[in-house]
């Protein structure tokens, strides 16, 4: 039964998917209204915007990187559908548009620096973050932002069949993913490029243009998550993506997508995202304090990075001390007699 469980799941999913159920199994036992309608609703909610920025933070950690420009990106998309529209629903989807645009162009600004002026990944989208949080300062002035048109808000918080448009919009967009890299050639090469750019260069594929791609892809996916947080919270604080960055690396581990590149999966990383959102609510109930979470997420990132980098096989393994060398007997068949 095991073995075929492991052979219709990805590898990602040995961990997440037991770690989720016994999550939600023990949940109601350690604080009662953890599992209530209302807080699955919640948590169902809020996993849907976080799965869909630990998307594109998926794609580039698959290709050896980590984006920082999250939070910027985030952040400059809600100001866009908020700011701008002034509530108008005829005028919502050019913003939109304008915002999805914008983190595609952050994408790619951060992919050129990386590949063409070879600039540290860290390096590179941490100052493209700088820079759209300067964006975000510039546009309003340093004010608060104004309330999202109805229709946004409307969707952000509406339900079909008693599941939140959120959770059903981010599975579709995770369905959409997880088939484009497995079943597409272009997804095959993508997975290619993450585990050896090197090899995949010598194989004539277009490296840089993965790369920048993926980039362009991420910045994608984090506007998009930043447009239905703005319409979840209907009046969007100004750095509103601040708190994300942290988190959506942090469902990436929980997702078992090695943070050294290659093969990953985006559905494993969506449920990382409900996993950790429920244990949120679970500390929450429990009166953690917030600093609880951010030691929680820190734990998670370490814990993810030992069992890739850490060779505990080697270590864990008895050390075997040489044995001195046998004294042969001498032989005298030839000796005379």
């Amino acid at each position: 039964m095991i073995d075929r469980i492991r052979a219709f799941l990805p590898p990602q999913f040995l961990l997440i998917l037991p770690a989720t159920i016994i999550l939600f199994a023990v949940s109601p036992l350690l604080a009662q209204g953890s599992v209530s309608a209302s807080s699955l609703l919640t948590v169902l909610s809020f996993a849907g915007i976080l799965a869909i920025a630990a998307t594109g933070q998926t794609l580039v950690i698959q290709q050896g990187g980590l984006d920082l420009s999250v939070p910027g990106v985030i952040s400059l998309a809600a100001v866009l559908v908020s700011q701008f529209p002034l509530g108008s629903n005829a005028s919502l989807p050019l913003w939109i548009a304008m915002a999805l645009a914008s983190g595609m162009i952050s994408g790619v600004i951060c992919g050129i620096a990386i590949t063409r002026f070879f600039v540290t990944p860290l390096v590179a989208t941490l100052a493209v973050n700088a820079l759209l949080y300067g964006t975000v300062f510039y546009l309003t002035k340093g004010t608060s932002t104004n309330a999202v048109p109805s229709l946004l808000s409307g969707f952000a918080v509406g339900r079909a069949a008693g599941i939140p448009y959120l959770a059903l919009f981010a599975l579709a967009a995770i369905v959409i993913v997880e088939v484009f890299v497995r079943a597409t050639v272009v997804g095959r090469r993508f997975v290619a490029v993450g585990t050896s750019a090197r090899a995949a260069r010598a194989a004539g594929m277009r490296v840089t243009g993965y790369k920048i791609a993926t980039y362009a892809a991420a910045g994608f996916f984090y506007a998009l998550a930043g447009v239905l947080l703005a319409g979840y919270l209907g009046v969007p604080s100004l750095l509103v993506g601040h708190s994300y960055l942290l988190p959506v690396i942090t469902v990436v581990v929980l997702g078992g997508t090695s943070l050294l590149g290659g093969a990953g999966s985006v559905a494993a990383t969506g449920l990382g995202a409900i996993f950790l959102v429920q244990l949120q609510q679970l500390t929450i109930g429990l009166g953690a304090p917030t600093s609880a979470q951010f030691i929680i997420q820190a734990l998670i990132i370490i814990l993810g990075m030992s069992i890739r980098l850490v060779p505990w096989q080697a270590m864990l393994r008895p050390s075997r001390r040489p044995q001195p060398a046998q004294q042969l007997a001498p032989d005298n068949r030839d000796a005379p007699g």
